[in-house]
C-alpha cells in the first residue's frame, strides 16, 4: 500500500468537516457480500435468467416465485457483520467530521455499524411491504418463507429495494443531492460508477477533495485529487492509528 497515498487520506481527513462518503458493492465485499461485476460477482454466475432481468419491476411482477428464489439465495446476506469500512465511517459521523453515508447497497451494514446519517439510494432489505395494505415485514420473514410470501391480508409482500426499472426514492435522492452540495470532501469507495442514475449525484460535489478509493479504474479517477486502487478496508483501517 501506498505510504505517502495513505498519508494524504489521512489529512485530508483531519482536515475536513463535512465529509460525506459515497459508496458501493465493494464497501461490502469484505464483510462476505459478494458484489455483481467482479470476475466472481452476481453478474458472472449462472443462471436461468440474467441477474440483470431477475433484479427488475417487470420480471417481479410476472415471475415473482422465480424473483424470490433467486432474491433469496443470492441478496439476502442477514449474518453479515459490518467490516472496518462501516465502523470508521460510523466512528467519523460520531466525531462530527461525516455528515452523511450515501450508499447503493441494500445490506443495511452501515446502520449496523452505528451510522445514523445514511441515504440508501437503492432501499434496503431490511424493510418489506404488502403490496396491498403496507404492512411492514423484516428481512427474516422473507428469508423464512417459501414461494411467494404474503401478507395476512393475501397480498404479495415486496422487499423495498430499487429494482431495474424503478425510480429512485426522492427522500434518498434529495437528501443525497444536499449532502453532497455541501460537502468539502467527498469519499467515494468501493464502486465502479457505472450504475446510473446513483452515480450521476456526484456531480453536485464541488467541494476541495475528491478521493477515490476503489480496487479498479473509474471514469472519474481523472477528477480524483487523490485516487487510491486498494481494498476500502485496508485504507480505513489507517484512521485514528
Amino acid at each position: 500500500m501506498n505510504s505517502d497515498k495513505i498519508k494524504r487520506f489521512l489529512e485530508i481527513v483531519e482536515s475536513s468537516r463535512k465529509i460525506v462518503f459515497f459508496g458501493g458493492a465493494g464497501v461490502s465485499t469484505e464483510s462476505g457480500i459478494p458484489d455483481f461485476r467482479s470476475v466472481d460477482g452476481l453478474y458472472n454466475q449462472q443462471y436461468d435468467f440474467p441477474p440483470e432481468e431477475i433484479l427488475s419491476h417487470g420480471f417481479f411482477m410476472k415471475n415473482t416465485e422465480e424473483f424470490y428464489r433467486f432474491y433469496r439465495d443470492r441478496m439476502l446476506y442477514l449474518d453479515a457483520k459490518p467490516n472496518t469500512a462501516h465502523l470508521k465511517l460510523a466512528e467519523l459521523e460520531k466525531r462530527g467530521v461525516l455528515t452523511a453515508v450515501v450508499t447503493q447497497n441494500i445490506d443495511g451494514l452501515h446502520q449496523a455499524a452505528g451510522s445514523e446519517k445514511v441515504f440508501e439510494l437503492h432501499g434496503s432489505v431490511h424493510r418489506n411491504y404488502c403490496m396491498n395494505c403496507h404492512k411492514e415485514y423484516d428481512a427474516h420473514f422473507i428469508l423464512n418463507s417459501s414461494g411467494v410470501p404474503r401478507c395476512e391480508c393475501g397480498g404479495i409482500i415486496k422487499p423495498d429495494v430499487v429494482l431495474y426499472g424503478e425510480a429512485l426514492g426522492d427522500d434518498a435522492v434529495i437528501g443525497s443531492v444536499n449532502a453532497i452540495a455541501n460537502a468539502d470532501t467527498l469519499i467515494i469507495g468501493g464502486t465502479s460508477l457505472n450504475v446510473y442514475p446513483a452515480s450521476g449525484l456526484i456531480r453536485y460535489y464541488s467541494g476541495d477533495n475528491l478521493v477515490i478509493i476503489n480496487m479498479s479504474h473509474t471514469q472519474t479517477d481523472k477528477n480524483a485529487d487523490l485516487l487510491i486502487h486498494e481494498k476500502i478496508g485496508g485504507v480505513f483501517s489507517h484512521i485514528g492509528e
